[in-house]
């Protein structure tokens, strides 16, 4: 009798399983855990890499880079470095470093870097950094290509001397372009992935930063460094820069975006002590955030067309990511003085913050250079 009733019995319905996470709830959670306790380390010159390899793990690198050469999520990139940088501008900044680098390989069309090479770095299990600064502003009239590329067989000699890039270690590479040296050729630059331990290339220490110490940033020394085939980018390059350059610049909003959102939690943090007399502050949280909020969302609407090589595209791009830097720098400076002594403390978040800021504002490309490129397109088209 009691084993028909066992079987009459309704079964008990199966505990629901708990919802996987998502890549912004990962990539929270090492925000605000590990990454959280090393960011004053990173900022005085401890490079983080258990955190950024963890970072990919979770799908950071991964999220704008889709089938064959077609973009994927722009937006879900951006997102997670902005809660990166939240929390640490440094770290936030090495995020886009990595993220660049995998748009770079994904867009070369080029087998040797777009197979298990790409899916290396896009998990974070191989670190990448850009090298494109100074080509950067030598394609806008501010530099000149500090690298040369001298035809060999099989493939190319490069020698000079980058300054400046950050991401880099003994076993990274970075994504570099050189001014080609071809009396036989038309002039062109080459694009390709030079990797830290190969043959010619030395790592040279740059003077101290105020901030963001922890970048592994570096000076590359080429002196007779062979690229083959299997390294290169784009040759020529300049099509190429033209069909990314746009994504270069739309995904490294999320740095400012970032520096911008930790500026304004830590205003309200202190809200509850100096409301009463900060109300009488300019550029109020709540202000910011509302800024903060629609200047994301128009770069989400960006975000859909990632690759788009529009000159009206590219001048909002260049456009949104000066207002995200032109926002870290009032954001920060706004939550130091509401902060008021204690935010100029040293060992403050809120101090770290405002040279975070500044950093945001001065990496390629700089407020002033963005303003001369938007100049150069918002410029009337001669007649022909």
């Amino acid at each position: 009798m009691i084993m028909a009733e066992l079987q009459d019995a309704p079964l008990a319905a199966a505990p629901a399983a708990a919802p996987t996470p998502s890549l912004l709830d990962r990539v929270r959670a090492i925000a605000q855990g590990p990454l959280r306790a090393a960011a004053d380390a990173t900022d005085r010159g401890t490079y983080p890499r258990e955190v950024l390899q963890s970072l990919g793990a979770a799908g950071a690198y991964a999220a704008h880079i889709g089938p064959g050469a077609e973009p994927g999520d722009y937006m879900a990139a951006i997102r997670a470095m902005t809660e990166v940088s939240r929390v640490c501008g440094a770290s936030g900044f090495m995020v886009w470093c990595q993220q660049v680098c995998g748009l770079y390989m994904q867009q070369s069309g080029n087998p040797a870097l777009t197979g298990e090479r790409l899916l290396a770095h896009s998990s974070g299990a191989r670190l990448g950094a850009t090298g494109m600064s100074n080509p950067m502003k030598a394609y806008a009239g501010i530099e000149t290509l500090l690298l040369r590329a001298t035809p060999v067989p099989g493939g190319y000699r490069i020698n000079g001397t980058l300054p400046w890039v950050s991401n880099l270690g003994p076993d990274h590479y970075a994504g570099v372009l050189a001014h080609v040296d071809d009396p036989q050729g038309a002039a062109r630059e080459l694009m390709f992935l030079l990797a830290c331990d190969a043959p010619g290339v030395e790592l040279r220490d740059c003077p101290s930063f105020s901030a963001m110490e922890g970048t592994n940033t570096w000076a590359i020394r080429c002196t007779d460094v062979f690229i083959a085939a299997d390294a290169v980018l784009a040759d020529p390059a300049q099509p190429y820069i033209a069909r990314i350059r746009g994504a270069f610049v739309l995904l490294q909003t999320g740095f400012g975006l970032g520096v911008a959102q930790g500026a304004i939690d830590s205003m309200w943090r202190v809200e509850p002590q100096l409301g009463h007399v900060n109300g009488f502050l300019d550029d109020r949280p709540d202000d910011l955030q509302d800024e903060l909020d629609a200047l994301t969302a128009r770069i989400e609407g960006l975000c859909a067309t990632p690759l788009n090589t529009d000159r009206e595209h590219l001048i909002n791009v260049l456009d949104v990511r000066a207002h995200a830097s032109e926002l870290a720098l009032r954001a920060a400076q706004s939550a130091l003085l509401h902060a008021g002594a204690r935010g100029y403390l040293l060992s403050s978040d809120v101090q770290r913050r405002v040279r975070e800021s500044h950093f945001v504002a001065i990496v390629t490309p700089a407020i002033k250079h963005l303003r001369k490129e938007i100049a150069r397109l918002s410029a009337p088209e001669m007649p022909a």
